[in-house]
């Protein structure tokens, strides 16, 4: 077990392309991490830095008390799992996953002894003899995780191991990596563009963004508190809703003016955003926090606002609405028996406890010193 620290770290491919940035964060032993981003933000790059699959062009990566940055992949104590498997079609998962033990001259006792096990946790036993060509997507991705067990290394890294299978397949495989992590309680960094995986799976999240983290924390903390915009955006679905418009002072007290209507903030916010009247911002609140009037609970402060339905989504037990008021588009999520209907008038309801505000040119949140 070991914890992996990145100092500085940046990565420059040339001619002159920055894809990481002063990457500084800490990863604790046996510490389920998850680095998220867009395409092209960073996060491959980083976990194969980690891995000494790419030169790192300046800073410092440690694993346990030793820095690695001129350590080849190989002595680096480290298990990767890659998003194609990777695995020798020609071998059966038992050769495959011992492949690597037999290579490092492994006794043959070990190797079956670590192989059997590694099988047993990951529930593969009755495949040991079928070939690659003969396993489903979820097996074969069982067997590249049970090729990386074997080794029993220092830090597991999965570079978006579930983005080759199906939804239902996706959704199997997050319940089994964590049940995973939980028995073997090694320390893993997991690559992921999807927010619903990293929500899911990590202890911590790191959001990163043209090769910049944008935050680090615990998943609830940084969808409940998103640092700037792009956070907001990324994790949630659908994501967060952004309305244009500037801050007004009212009867002591601040309103977000929408363009149609005038919307109250709480009282907190004040001190905090007094300085931005008069200013362009941007009003952020969840579609989960828009809901029917008739459906709203009695204990939320709630501002009504008049909208028209433009689009229905059903999905099952709620629906995606597409609403609209004369300035505006946004969506609203709202439980499927209120019978709600394509181009109907309604008036939904806001939970003034859960909006945000932030800056119109920065994307910083203005209210994170003032949230309850």
């Amino acid at each position: 077990m070991a914890e992996v620290t990145l100092g500085n770290v940046t990565k420059v491919f040339p001619p002159n392309v920055v894809a990481v940035k002063q990457f500084n964060l800490q990863i604790a032993d046996r510490e389920f991490l998850v680095l998220v981003g867009p395409s092209g933000c960073g996060k491959s790059t980083t976990l194969r830095m980690i891995a000494g699959l790419e030169e790192i062009t300046e800073g410092t990566i440690r694993i346990g008390e030793r820095i690695v940055n001129d350590v080849p992949p190989k002595d680096r104590d480290i298990a990767m799992v890659f998003q194609n498997y990777a695995l020798y079609p020609h071998m059966t998962v038992y050769k495959n996953m011992a492949f690597a033990l037999k290579l490092r001259k492994f006794a043959r006792k070990e190797i079956d002894k670590r192989v059997r096990e590694a099988a047993q946790i990951l529930g593969i036993t009755e495949l040991l003899e079928r070939k690659p060509k003969a396993l489903s997507g979820g097996q074969r991705q069982r067997v590249a995780v049970g090729r990386a067990i074997v080794r029993q290394p220092k830090v597991f890294l999965f570079d978006e191991p579930l983005s080759n299978l199906d939804a239902k397949l996706r959704v199997e495989m997050r319940a089994e990596l964590n049940k995973l992590h939980n028995r073997i309680a090694t320390t893993m960094v997991y690559v992921t563009h999807d927010q619903v995986e990293a929500m899911t799976l990590g202890d911590r999240i790191v959001v990163m963004h043209n090769g910049e983290i944008q935050q680090v924390g615990a998943p609830l903390d940084i969808y409940n508190n998103p640092r700037n915009r792009f956070v907001a955006g990324f994790i949630g679905t659908p994501p967060m809703n952004f309305l244009e418009g500037k801050l007004s002072a009212r009867n002591g007290g601040l309103v977000f003016e929408e363009g149609s209507a005038s919307i109250p903030l709480p009282a907190r916010f004040a001190p905090g955003l007094a300085s931005r009247v008069g200013k362009s911002v941007l009003f952020g609140i969840r579609p989960e926090d828009i809901r029917d009037v008739a459906q709203a609970r009695e204990t939320e402060p709630v501002f009504q606002l008049k909208t028209m339905v433009e689009v229905v989504e059903p999905l099952g037990d709620e629906m995606i609405l597409y609403l609209k008021t004369p300035t505006h588009e946004f969506l609203g999520k709202v439980g499927s028996h209120g019978g709600v209907r394509d181009g109907q008038a309604l008036d939904v309801g806001f939970n003034l406890d859960r909006v945000h505000i932030f800056d119109a040119e920065t994307g910083e949140n203005l209210c994170l010193s003032n949230r309850t």
